[in-house]
């Protein structure tokens, strides 16, 4: 067995000691996880960048409409000094998520190129239809983005009101429903709620 092993492991360090016509195998293979180590470290750098507050207010759109909105609420400033901003409520932490996250929000680059909601009364008529599409990803991935910070099991519903101890005990608790369900609104205005059911 281990002449076997060995055999092997001769004839694969001489195929990669082989020389290609230029290059020996050796050579571009660690050319190739060189280039590999720049091209992860570069979309990593350029993921993140875009994953920042100051990337996510760089257009008017999100910073004169729904960033003054956030600018009000007890997740912009509370008593703790902690602070969610734009990417902890609308990208998933988990890589493979942030992506098709990623992915999902070049219609809003698409939207930005032409127009879409470039003033606040456009924005305001696509309100409704905006809010509805983030309601849809809260709700199909369990609020995963309000979870990351506000975990059922580590509620104390002792300190909560009572009718607020009764509905998370009911509706989260049991799996039933999702933060979204509720808290529409949390953190931004609500679009014209007529026809909408509530939580």
């Amino acid at each position: 067995m281990w002449q076997r092993i060995r055999q092997w492991a001769m004839a694969f360090w001489h195929t990669v000691r082989r020389p290609s016509i230029h290059y020996s195998l050796g050579f571009l293979s660690l050319g190739g996880f060189i280039a590999g180590l720049i091209f992860w470290g570069a979309f990593n750098t350029g993921l993140e960048a875009t994953n920042t507050e100051a990337f996510c207010t760089g257009c008017h759109e999100m910073r004169d409409n729904v960033f003054q909105e956030l600018k009000t609420t007890i997740h912009y400033s509370s008593r703790s000094g902690v602070r969610a901003t734009c990417p902890d409520c609308h990208v998933p932490h988990h890589w493979t998520d942030k992506i098709a996250r990623k992915m999902q929000a070049s219609e809003e680059v698409w939207g930005k190129i032409f127009g879409t909601v470039d003033t606040r009364e456009k924005f305001l008529d696509h309100r409704l239809e905006l809010a509805g599409h983030e309601w849809a990803r809260l709700k199909a991935n369990d609020s995963l983005e309000c979870r990351n910070c506000h975990n059922y099991t580590s509620m104390d519903l002792t300190r909560q009101s009572t009718r607020a101890a009764e509905i998370h005990k009911r509706w989260l608790g049991s799996g039933e429903k999702t933060c979204i369900d509720c808290h529409k609104g949390i953190a931004h205005h609500l679009p014209d709620m007529t026809g909408i059911p509530q939580g």
